[in-house]
């Protein structure tokens, strides 16, 4: 794929000048004539690499339901890829289409373009295409996969949602929490410290860790970033530690069932996906491992793939880690009993979806209350120490 600078004519004798991406002179003459043009004369200005390292899951949900699409209604690859590079209004689609429209003229098949672009296309996405090629399903596969993305693309929507609420309300009282004790309370501690008398326990202790914060802020600001660089940057470089950061991430209390319950869905998504395209289950289950992002899950679904792979029923594979609940036990049980193991697993992702949206927003509802007792307790210690010597010097006042 080359850069070329051209000069050409329309109907009318008008004379356009310009530069567009084609694969040789051929292809640049093709493009000109879709658009009404003749070509005078070209020239090649540079070349171009259009190797695309990523692309966002939007961008490829699009691309691939636009493939589906063309493909459905019976038009050739490489002109829905000539089609695409042209219209796409995203520089990186072009790039993409281009790139594959060379592999492919150069004698390869669709999954080993998709393979070439590892950036793009997951490792899933390309056996699920080829999949489809060896069986002559590529659009109803292509459909399968992008209704996929975008159920996980909804899937992490809703995880963001979840943590980023309880970080957003961590953010607020902890602001709160050290604007009062290094403005609002040494202002009042001083008051109350000019007044003379007796000064109780509770007031000692605000006055402390008001002293704390003024003196070492530096040091307590950061240290929550700090730490949690420190633990991100432990758990990449140590195994176990990674290990014990997971199991304690699926402990923590509502959340940690809400992540489970979104690990979960996407494993039985993926391993439904991957068996009705007609991927072998040990495949798939290696497919799911990669795909949950917890070591936990991982081990465990290493263990089933073993038992699986040593005869067991899928059933009795999951059955023997306590991890998976007795839900998805007894649908893959119905699954394998009648013969529809695809549809047990839709019904387990299509449950948990729903339960994980019921989960999140009682989750959100339980937040609210709390920032709000949370925060009172913490003014409400605050007054009783700041007014509890007040009151007790102004009770010790004599009228006269």
């Amino acid at each position: 794929m080359a850069l070329y600078r051209y000069r050409a004519v329309d109907a009318a004798g008008h004379v356009a000048k310009g530069e567009t991406d084609a694969l040789n002179e051929f292809d640049l003459e093709a493009q000109l004539k879709k658009n009404g043009l003749e070509l005078i004369r070209s020239r090649a200005v540079k070349s171009r690499d259009h190797a695309i390292r990523k692309l966002s899951r939007r961008d490829l949900i699009q691309f691939l339901f636009q493939l589906e699409m063309l493909l459905r209604a019976g038009v050739p690859i490489q002109a829905v890829l000539s089609d695409l590079r042209e219209t796409s209004e995203t520089p990186k689609i072009k790039s993409l289409c281009a790139n594959l429209y060379e592999k492919i003229d150069s004698g390869s098949n669709i999954s080993e373009a998709f393979a070439a672009n590892p950036g793009v296309f997951p490792e899933l996405v390309v056996n699920l295409v080829r999949a489809g090629e060896a069986s002559g399903q590529l659009p109803y596969v292509l459909q399968e996969v992008v209704n996929s993305l975008k159920w996980q693309d909804e899937l992490i929507a809703k995880t963001r949602q979840l943590l980023m609420y309880p970080a957003f309300v961590t953010i607020v009282v902890g602001s709160v929490v050290v604007f009062l004790m290094t403005y609002l309370v040494p202002q009042i501690l001083g008051f109350v410290a000019n007044m003379g008398g007796a000064i109780p326990l509770q007031t000692k202790v605000l006055l402390w860790v008001s002293n704390l914060f003024v003196n070492y802020w530096w040091i307590i600001v950061p240290a929550p970033i700090v730490l949690l660089l420190s633990t991100l940057a432990l758990s990449k470089i140590n195994h176990r530690f990674r290990y014990m950061m997971h199991a304690a991430q699926l402990r923590i209390p509502y959340v940690g069932t809400i992540i489970k319950k979104i690990i979960l869905a996407r494993i039985s998504d993926t391993l439904g996906l991957t068996y009705r395209t007609g991927i072998p289950v040990l495949d798939g289950l290696v497919y799911c491992r990669n795909i949950s992002g917890n070591l936990v899950v991982q081990e465990a679904l290493d263990h089933v793939h073993t038992d699986i792979a040593n005869g067991a029923p899928i059933s009795k594979g999951f059955s023997d880690q306590k991890l998976f609940p007795p839900l998805v036990i007894r649908m893959i049980k119905v699954g394998e009993a009648t013969g529809d193991l695809a549809g047990s697993l839709k019904n387990i992702s299509y449950f948990y979806n729903r339960d994980i949206n019921d989960s999140i927003t009682r989750v959100q509802a339980l937040i609210e209350p709390t920032l709000t007792i949370v925060l009172g307790l913490i003014l409400g210690w605050i007054m009783m120490a700041v007014l509890g010597p007040i009151y007790d010097t102004v009770a010790k006042l004599k009228l006269t």
